[in-house]
């Protein structure tokens, strides 16, 4: 299982990367830099040629080449040990590994339909939605497969998977409406000011796609607050409460982030800061969720023991005497 979770800590890191880099070929204005050739680039893998916006296009090709591989060796290993405990069934990474592969080729193929579209906003927002389902599948198998400090987690804590699954479905339709924002024209200065909106140049469709991404987003830092003081009172094992508690930091960050954008007018090649962080968010927050809902290494003695009645003040945080 080891194997397993290091090469899924590889691919969700170059998954990052990937989702990253792709907002700096968007603000670079790179997206076009091979024509619209795929997969290969005028013609070739390696062009003679290396204009800028070129070299940033070819590069985003090379790290999803990278990620393909990582993941096709994630489903190989989950494969071979898929008579292990952990590996195969429904709590197990043999599945979600095969939901990643079956998610990298449909990033791939949408990564073509962006390119032949000429960066149709509608697509563009579509493949970044893959891209995040893909990310928030590989938490999910690095969890599984003991990741996260997972194997510290005696139980399913079901108050904080409910809360958690909202805290999934309210953080990907900021992202959504983020990456909307970002590509709809005139939506990312519809809105001067912030917290509210000091000055609006022109009502409209991008000016409410703009308001919906910031509304949404203060639901969310006031969901994540109170998940981190809810798993706290309950006393959660310590790698939920530092889950909560990162997820919460970061959505903070990312609204200091997301002021200084505003306010300070930051220079575009910042700009992908705020993709890095709203990245970082989505894989807290799926990470949150998973480690609430518990492994499938987790044995049936250690739940009885954690929800045990008898269960007093002298127990380990984690609920299983040693």
């Amino acid at each position: 299982m080891r194997s397993i979770r290091w090469i899924g800590y590889v691919a969700l890191v170059l998954g990052f990367a990937q989702v990253v880099f792709g907002a700096i070929v968007r603000i670079t204005g790179s997206g076009m830099g091979c024509g619209d050739h795929w997969p290969d680039c005028y013609g070739a893998f390696t062009p003679p040629h290396g204009a800028p916006t070129l070299l940033v296009e070819i590069s985003h090709r090379y790290g999803a080449a990278a990620l393909s591989i990582a993941i096709i060796a994630l489903v190989f290993l989950a494969w071979t040990h898929r008579k292990e405990v952990g590996v195969a069934g429904a709590g197990g990474v043999l599945r979600p590994s095969l939901l990643a592969l079956t998610l990298v080729i449909v990033a791939a193929l949408f990564g073509a339909v962006t390119v032949k579209l000429s960066l149709n906003p509608l697509v563009v927002v579509t493949h970044l939605a893959i891209a995040m389902s893909l990310l928030a599948v590989l938490a999910v198998v690095v969890v599984r497969a003991g990741g996260f400090g997972a194997r510290s987690v005696p139980a399913r804590y079901q108050r904080t998977v409910r809360s958690g699954r909202a805290a999934v479905a309210i953080t990907f339709v900021a992202l959504v409406f983020g990456a909307l924002t970002a590509n709809t024209p005139g939506a990312a200065a519809a809105c001067q000011g912030f917290p509210l909106c000091r000055v609006i140049p022109e009502y409209g469709p991008p000016l409410l796609i703009q308001v919906t991404h910031r509304i949404i987003a203060f639901l969310l830092l006031g969901h994540l607050i109170g998940i981190a003081i809810g798993v706290r009172k309950r006393d959660e094992t310590r790698a939920v409460r530092t889950a909560a508690w990162t997820a919460l930091g970061v959505v903070i960050v990312q609204f200091i982030v997301a002021a200084a954008m505003v306010e300070l007018h930051l220079p575009a090649q910042l700009r992908s800061i705020h993709q890095a962080v709203g990245t970082t968010l989505w894989i807290a927050v799926v990470t949150l969720t998973a480690l609430a809902t518990g492994t499938a290494e987790t044995t049936d003695i250690e739940r009885i023991v954690y929800e045990s009645p008898s269960r007093g003040e002298f127990a380990t945080p984690e609920g299983v005497s040693t």
